[in-house]
């Protein structure tokens, strides 16, 4: 391997695919037929988005060397890409004829038949990626598609044994944190399930800032948690109106005092037990990661507006008890409430990344 492959090389490692792009092109000119800088610039060139480049670039190495596996791993990857799901499958299948020892191989077709929608194919993804762990039980990445595949066939215990085995294997495995906090949340109504999967999803994001779909998954438990307590303000508020009516029929003395004291410790009651709720369920290292997420997605604040109003007007109103148009506010900002949160919802499944 010449000097300027090595160093394209080690480009792409670190992420720099322009560069090592650069350089293997460069590399090209000189020896257009080294099957080993094609892989390299096909790669680089879908790490850029450039699918048809790439795809050009895999189907090149492929004729100088149709028997490399990893021009036809390559291949697969580019197809993948490009959602040429039939093509990806061919190519993948012709890897595993070619490499039936290669973890690698039958890895790629788990991928693959993963996308398909029918349960037979389904399981046959799982079986693969099942042949995959056989050949190479270190690679935690192998572990992860197991997990996937038996998510995918409802086998959750498999799933989350898998996911746990990748961790052992590489703590750093971002996927596999992201995945296990996907089924910690799915079982939410277990004690302690809903922060377990919030540290997964805090941990994935920081272990792969480009990954979007832990920081997505992030977005989606903060607005859920927004969005929940309008539950509590629509306690507030219909305790306060409650007592704004008594109020306006004639209490007073001793009875409007108490109908006073009555709607605060309501309104308190229930918003201190909330905040108590989530300080017991958001432990103090997981709070900044969700406030800084929060602050960065639209539906979640957009959640927040309404609920902030509803949250002001339920002392507003207890002290301008003798306005019935101010009370009968309620009604309209608890509906702009539940408006919002259908919108919100519809705006944050448009951010949901790209599988």
């Amino acid at each position: 391997m010449s000097r300027a492959l090595q160093q394209a090389d080690a480009l792409f490692d670190l992420g720099r695919y322009e560069q090592a792009t650069a350089l293997a092109a460069r590399h090209l000119a000189d020896s257009p037929d080294d099957v080993t800088a094609l892989v390299l610039l096909a790669r680089c060139r879908q790490h850029l988005g450039d699918g048809r480049q790439a795809l050009t670039t895999a189907e090149q190495a492929l004729r100088v060397a149709p028997e490399s596996v990893t021009a036809w791993l390559t291949h697969t990857h580019v197809l993948l890409a490009l959602k040429r799901y039939q093509q990806a499958e061919v190519s993948a299948r012709r890897a595993v004829e070619l490499a039936p020892q290669h973890w690698a191989s039958h890895y790629n077709l788990g991928i693959v038949l993963g996308h398909g929608a029918r349960r037979k194919r389904k399981r046959a993804a799982y079986e693969s990626a099942r042949r995959a762990v056989a050949l190479a039980p270190e690679e935690s990445d192998a572990y992860v598609l197991v997990g996937v595949t038996a998510h995918h066939t409802g086998n959750h215990r498999v799933a989350r044994e898998a996911y746990e085995t990748a961790l052992r294997l590489n703590p750093d495995n971002s996927a596999a944190h992201n995945n296990l906090a996907l089924l910690h949340l799915r079982r939410w109504f277990r004690r302690g399930s809903w922060t377990r999967a919030a540290e997964g999803f805090v941990q994935s994001a920081a272990l792969d800032l480009n990954d979007r779909q832990a920081r997505y998954n992030l977005e989606t438990m903060a607005w859920g948690t927004v969005t929940g307590s309008r539950w509590v303000a629509l306690a507030g508020t219909i305790a306060v109106s409650l007592g704004s009516a008594h109020l306006r029929a004639g209490a007073a003395g001793a009875d409007a005092l108490v109908t006073h004291l009555v709607c605060a410790a309501v309104l308190l009651g229930s918003w201190g037990g909330w905040l108590l709720w989530q300080t017991r369920r958001i432990p103090p290292h997981l709070r900044r990661p969700l406030l800084l997420v929060a602050r960065g997605c639209r539906p979640v604040l957009g959640m927040a507006l309404p609920i902030a109003l509803l949250i002001l007007h339920a002392p507003l109103a207890l002290v301008l008890w003798r306005s019935a148009l101010f009370s009968a506010l309620a009604i309209p900002l608890f509906f702009f409430a539940i408006v919002t949160s259908v919108a919100g919802r519809t705006a944050l499944q448009q951010r949901a990344p790209k599988r």
